[in-house]
């Protein structure tokens, strides 16, 4: 459930919607996971235009697509609705390729087929509805299999150049470049439960053009490594305006493994309902002594917040205004809760289901720790 008072600026779950990249259809701890193997300036424009590519750059994108290329897989999938398209690239040697969940929902019958007119079924082997990620196994292996590598989407900074790589409209082997433009977006998950929806974290967004059978494709960096898989665009129109979603690698490094070993991901769930960030309005409303960090709004009866005393807003969920009496969660296990997304991506990155955490929280002016020990993700 979403809060809209007018006076604040907040969301639940999520920080920016998006609209889905659908498929283009015909008719610090040590618990992460292992990785699987493997300008002149115009003379009368009112904004400058973007630096030109120089011929070293060119010869690197040259390079960069010619050693990827090969890994960049399409993925037609056939189901009830029909068939459509989308992307994928190779994680490891042992035949694994990484989507979008959206890619393979409702697959009956899915294709891989390769740059070098290779071509093989494919299996399903894992989903993660709440990342958008899904994991699929090729049934024969091409002589050649090189996996693309994963980088670090901590690093990453906006500004840098990207490159995506996919199949968008069909039009198989497309590269597209553009920079880094946002960090740290949510995207609301295609899943929804009773206790509402989930959203992913850490999202990267770009102005590198993504459209319809993009999805499941890999962003990478100039190095050629992913730092993102291509999700979704932003536009009302359905074609890409130059804001575009990715999946950050940080995070398929921590889901992917998960499903290829056991063919789902369980997240770590604390069970709260916060404001993701509050106007300076909302802060001097609600009393607040500060306007950083993720405001409690309800807890989950008999979830882990609840258990370990969080303390939600006493106003009811369908209230227009707050009474300012909830918690403001400001850190966890020392690292800064700005806003939402921030503890959402730490629990989503760094814990699993029944690890402790403490929580730091500004309680009627005072500081609190409180100590929580994380459930599963219903």
């Amino acid at each position: 459930m979403r809060f809209h008072p007018r006076w604040l600026i907040a969301s639940t779950v999520l920080l920016l919607a998006g609209l889905a990249c659908n498929l283009g259809r015909l008719a610090p701890p040590p618990t992460s996971p292992p990785v699987p193997t493997p300008l002149a300036p115009p003379p009368t424009a009112a904004v400058a235009a973007a630096p030109p590519v120089t011929a070293s750059e060119e010869q690197l994108l040259i390079d960069l697509y010619q050693r990827v290329n090969p890994s960049v897989v399409a993925i037609l999938v056939e189901d009830q609705t029909g068939g459509a398209l989308g992307t994928g690239f190779v994680i490891d040697t042992e035949g694994h390729v990484v989507t979008n969940f959206h890619v393979v929902e409702g697959a009956q019958q899915i294709e891989v087929d390769f740059p070098s007119g290779f071509k093989t079924r494919g299996q399903v082997l894992g989903t993660d509805a709440d990342s958008d990620l899904a994991v699929i196994k090729m049934d024969t292996l091409p002589e050649q299999l090189v996996p693309v590598p994963l980088g670090d989407s901590d690093q990453v900074q906006v500004g840098q150049r990207v490159v995506a790589i996919g199949n968008p409209f069909g039009l198989s082997g497309t590269m597209t470049i553009g920079i880094v433009s946002g960090l740290g977006r949510t995207l609301e998950s295609v899943r929804t439960t009773e206790s509402g929806a989930f959203s992913a974290p850490d999202i990267i967004q770009t102005d590198a053009a993504i459209n319809r059978g993009n999805s499941g494709g890999p962003l990478l960096n100039l190095q050629g490594e992913v730092i993102g898989v291509n999700k979704a665009l932003e536009s009302e129109t359905g074609f890409n305006a130059g804001i575009g979603f990715a999946v950050a690698s940080n995070t398929v490094k921590q889901v992917v493994p998960y499903l290829i070993k056991d063919g789902k991901f369980v997240y770590p769930y604390l069970g709260i309902r916060a404001l993701d960030e509050l106007s300076l309005s909302a802060q001097e409303r609600l009393k607040l002594p500060q306007a950083s960090g993720a405001y409690v709004t309800s807890v989950v009866p008999g979830g882990p917040a609840d258990q370990a005393g969080v303390q939600a807003d006493s106003a009811s969920e369908t209230a227009a205004d707050f009474n300012g009496d909830g918690d403001l969660i400001i850190a966890i296990d020392g690292h800064a809760v700005r806003v939402f997304s921030n503890l959402l991506s730490y629990l989503v990155n760094h814990t699993r289901p029944g690890q402790a955490v403490t929580l730091t929280v500004l309680r009627g002016g005072e500081k609190v720790d409180v100590k929580v020990t994380l459930g599963e993700r219903p």
